[in-house]
């Protein structure tokens, strides 16, 4: 599906942020595999383009990975971005989901775009904000980042509001010919 039809085919609807609380309705990074590595680790390994050293029950050391959002290679100061953030899912519409489901979006290693390393001062500049306040700095990241927005909002159900659909439409008519992953 083109970018541009599927930002088409996003439903609209008004967020919701009462009752959100990070923790409490999205718990924390857990280790599904029972692995010893939580999602946050599992993330960092996966990612890396220069593997960490693994000791005990995952913890890492060293390594260099590819923060896209403003084009760096960082070998510490990561943090693992929920690329539609936690709070924004909530007013999207998770705030009706199940607490299971809750946890399961927070840790979803199944979709490569859904949680990135970055670097961590813009994925704290980025904090819980959309699109239509924050975009990535290096401008080559956009399209790929608005793409994969639109991902992972289409695949779980998530809504936009009026000002996030409008710049959604904006930034796909800059971004042609790009389908989803």
């Amino acid at each position: 599906m083109l970018l541009w039809d599927a930002v088409d085919a996003l439903p609209v609807a008004a967020e919701r942020r009462e009752g959100y609380n990070r923790l409490r309705e999205f718990g924390d990074w857990i280790d599904a595999d029972r692995d010893g590595c939580n999602t946050r680790q599992e993330v960092l390994l996966g990612e890396a383009i220069e593997v960490p050293a693994q000791t005990g029950r995952c913890t890492l050391e060293g390594g260099r990975w590819y923060s896209y959002y403003d084009d760096q290679y960082p070998t510490r100061g990561i943090d693992i971005d929920h690329l539609v953030p936690l709070a924004e899912a909530w007013d999207s519409g998770a705030w009706q989901w199940e607490h299971s489901r809750r946890v399961e979006y927070a840790n979803d290693l199944s979709v490569p775009h859904h949680l990135v390393a970055v670097t961590a001062s813009f994925n704290r500049q980025k904090s819980d904000k959309d699109v239509a306040q924050w975009l990535p700095p290096y401008e080559p990241a956009r399209c790929p980042y608005i793409t994969e927005w639109v991902s992972v909002k289409a695949r779980y159900g998530l809504t936009v509001d009026t000002t996030e659909k409008q710049t959604l439409t904006h930034l796909a008519a800059q971004c042609p010919n790009i389908t989803l992953p």
